[in-house]
């Protein structure tokens, strides 16, 4: 009977404990391709009106969790950008693991069999554009011109800038570390069928190094199934001097293990012409001498390039990868043959001297790094360890000999000189990041610490004759040694219409530059925060704002900082600085996005006194220098619009209009030390047709024009230039392999002339390298080439400074 008096009790404590006990919900959002969309909001609603409960912020990787809700009914919903996924109904008993909520993403449907990929889109998020080209027109080509076609991006004689800034490369996050035409070699051999989006990031956040420009972050896609694949590229170029490259690549992978292998050999002859034009002035500002230069200069490389990855994960928790570069440039030849006529005021010719320039080089680079991920246990967490190491090794020979003669070609003295140099350089970096979910919102930071360490040597000896513009003093040994020490933190929410993104890093430099010859020593000991903030306001579907701010900083490249003399001839050289001091940024961006098809961007740029190639006729001497040096002030701005849209089924086009001001003030080093105001306003403009060709989608076509009106390059103006570029591409045995054909710079006038004129400056350059070309290009793919692989580079900004291109 007690224990039948003790039942009623029971029951209300066990109704009691139930209606006390809470669960959570975990899931992932993701689009109808399966694709993670992070920092998605996700809504948990009452079924009964629909009320809000509660609500949380996806991670990066789309991952959610809801947590403390009581049992109920209940509706769960996730959106993004003012898409949004079915609601869901939920019965909650217990703690629920979903699958994933899907967002759809908006798409036009296109005639059966006209078009087989989709069009791109653009998508805004907090810090960055993101330009999706998975199974697009634009993905039918290769990496290097997925790059070229992103919204945002300029191209300048193969240089990618975003808002008047040279672009860093990334694969999946990590740094392509080559020279600006290795990594377009590398990105020609890679096809853009791998892509899956690249993204925009003008102001990196607080993750990124503080130092450095914009960031084009190359996304592929995602390993999928075990199994081997390999593919074999080669390109023949015809320009003034015909070209090719060969290339292979394997990949292979296990439910552990991923190997990716790439080797290619790129060997090159390549005809540059230059001319050149000094007006020499004197003390009544009158031109007394007039310099016309001609100059065919010849260069052989013979690039080998290998990459080596390797990716193991031990279980769910813990991975384990290994990336290993090595670029080996041996034997290479520059011949340069210049040509040059002296007049007088009159212009009548008063003399000439011939000058024979050659130079016998080798370089290599080699880049080891190891990291190691663990997943914490509270979903979303984890902690990430790196390391890394570089060798670069560069040596020249170079033999200059210059033959003098009067006006009537007799002639008259000769002058030569040996120069011999060597640099050595090692790089030593670790780092450990730390990210997390943190209630509605997301946490990471890190710590990292980097030391370089360069040693270089220049000589000068074997002369024939006499100059005062080079002797045997002007040997020294350089070196050089940093230490950088930074840490950071960043924080993500979002809410339904708005998301925002703040971090902050702090950098520590230790730096010190000494000449041996010249006993001369420059210090950097400095501590500075660079903080960012993002903000996105998303009121409706097809309307959305940004705004962004970052602080950045520019450190000297080491070659830069060298007092050495590279001579063109004993009257034309281009000399080190060791005055540089880095130079701090202040970037301002203002977004507004209609429909993910039109952009409107306005931004302002504070460089402080950054450093630029500034060149200085010495009138009294009669000679040209060439230097990096701090400027005094520098602005940039402007306001670009894109456009991009599917016309008709096989018709897309992409549009990008900047118009810009840029300005510079510096001081007049031959001009008395006056301060200079250098500026220009400039217009760029770029469009861009991508047709599908044939009802299976296997053919392809493109046709490009860029225009560019000028542009500000340090002390110089550059005049207008066009390109107009054609293409075609075939796939064949359905898709096994794939044949291309392109056409550069059509109409010839992809050549601008760079003039200095003030002052007492008055000087130009026109330098014509082989642009205008045709290439053929073959890739056959073996193995079972549809899986994804996983290719990614080293991520080390202090790699960027090793050597100017």
């Amino acid at each position: 009977m007690i224990h039948l008096r003790l039942l009623p009790v029971m029951a209300f404590l066990a109704f009691a404990n139930l209606m006390g006990q809470t669960y959570q919900i975990t899931g992932k959002v993701v689009n109808e391709a399966n694709e993670s969309i992070g920092f998605a909001n996700v809504l948990l609603l009452s079924a009964v009106d629909s009320t809000f409960v509660q609500g949380t912020s996806a991670d990066e990787g789309g991952r959610f969790l809801l947590s403390d809700i009581a049992p109920d009914l209940y509706l769960l919903q996730a959106s993004y950008v003012g898409r949004g996924s079915k609601p869901l109904a939920l019965d909650v008993k217990n703690d629920i693991s979903l699958g994933a909520l899907i967002i759809p993403v908006k798409a036009e449907t296109l005639d059966e069999v006209v078009v087989t990929a989709r069009r791109p889109t653009l998508e805004r998020l907090s810090d960055r554009l993101v330009f999706n080209v998975e199974n697009t027109v634009v993905s039918q080509g290769n990496s290097w011109d997925i790059l070229k076609n992103t919204p945002g991006v300029i191209i300048n004689q193969d240089d990618l800038q975003i808002r008047g800034q040279s672009a860093t490369i990334y694969l999946n996050g990590r740094k392509v570390q080559l020279s600006s035409q290795e990594a377009k070699d590398l990105l020609e051999g890679l096809s853009g069928t791998n892509i899956k989006s690249v993204e925009v990031i003008a102001n990196p956040p607080a993750s990124f190094d503080a130092e450095g420009g914009p960031v084009l972050n190359i996304i592929s896609g995602k390993n999928i199934v075990p199994g081997y694949k390999g593919s074999i590229t080669t390109n023949y170029t015809q320009a003034v001097l015909p070209k090719y490259s060969f290339g292979m690549s394997h990949y292979y992978k296990t439910d552990k293990l991923n190997v990716f292998a790439n080797y290619s050999f790129n060997p090159r002859k390549e005809l540059r012409r230059t001319d050149k034009g000094i007006n020499f002035i004197n003390d009544a500002n009158a031109v007394f001498s007039r310099w016309q230069t001609d100059i065919d200069e010849t260069k052989r490389t013979r690039a080998h390039n290998g990459t080596l990855i390797l990716d193991y994960d031990f279980d769910d928790k813990n991975s384990l990868n290994f990336t290993a570069t090595a670029v080996h440039n041996p034997n290479q030849e520059w011949e340069s043959n210049l040509d040059t006529e002296i007049r007088n005021a009159q212009n009548v010719l008063d003399s000439t001297f011939i000058t024979d320039n050659r130079v016998g080089a080798d370089n290599t680079n080699l880049a080891f790094d190891l990291s190691y991920v663990h997943k914490l246990k509270k979903e979303g967490t984890q902690l990430s360890f790196n390391t890394h190491y570089t060798h670069y090794s560069d040596s020249f020979l170079q033999l200059i000999g210059s033959d003098y003669f009067d006006g009537s070609g007799s002639f008259i003295r000769d002058f030569g000189f040996t120069t011999a140099s060597d640099q050595q350089i090692e790089i030593l970096t670790g780092q450990v990041d730390f990210a997390t979910p943190l209630g509605t919102s997301s946490f990471e930071s890190g710590l990292k610490i980097s030391s370089i360490a360069s040693e270089s040597a220049i000589d000068y000896f074997n002369f024939t004759g006499n100059n005062p513009n080079v002797d045997a003093s002007l040997s020294d040994d350089f070196r050089y040694d940093e230490k950088v020490y930074a840490a950071y933190v960043s924080w993500v929410k979002s809410w339904e219409k708005w998301s925002v993104k703040l971090g902050a890093r702090g950098e520590l430099t230790d730096a010190e530059g000494v000449s041996l010859t010249f006993d001369t020593t420059s210090n950097q000991d400095f501590f500075e925060i660079f903080p960012s903030i993002y903000l996105l306001y998303s009121p409706s579907e097809k309307h959305s704002f940004a705004f962004d701010y970052g602080r950045r900083v520019d450190r000297p490249r080491y070659n830069d900082l060298n007092p050495f003399r590279n001579f063109n001839n004993e009257n034309d050289f281009e000399e080190g600085n060791l005055g540089l001091v880095p130079y701090f940024s202040n970037n301002f961006n203002l977004n507004y996005t209609f429909n993910s098809e039109f952009f409107i961007d306005a931004y302002y740029r504070d460089n402080g006194n950054s450093i630029n190639y500034l060149v200085f006729q010495d009138n009294e001497n009669q000679t040209l220098r060439e230097l990096k040096q701090n400027v005094l002030e520098s602005t940039s701005y402007g306001l670009d619009f894109t456009f991009s849209k599917s016309i008709l089924n096989p018709w897309y086009i992409y549009s990008y209009v900047s118009v810009f001001h840029e300005d510079e003030t510096f001081l007049a080093v031959e001009s008395g030390d006056q301060e200079f105001k250098n500026e220009v306003n400039g217009v760029y403009g770029y469009l861009a047709n991508y047709l599908t060709l044939s009802k299976d989608g296997s053919l392809t076509g493109e046709a490009t024009i860029t225009y560019l009106s000028r542009f500000l390059f340090g002390s110089y103006i550059s005049d207008e230039q066009i390109n107009l570029t054609l293409g075609l591409r075939k796939s064949l045995w359905n898709n096994r392999a794939v044949l291309s054909l392109a056409a550069e710079d059509i109409l010839r006038t992809y050549v601008p002339t760079y003039t200095s004129r003030y002052l007492n400056q008055d000087n130009f350059y026109r330098r014509r390298p082989e642009t205008q070309f045709v290439r053929f290009g073959f890739t056959y793919n073996f193995g079972n080439f549809r899986l994804e692989d996983n290719q990614r580079s080293i991520d080390k900004k202090e790699r960027d400074r090793l050597k100017a291109d």
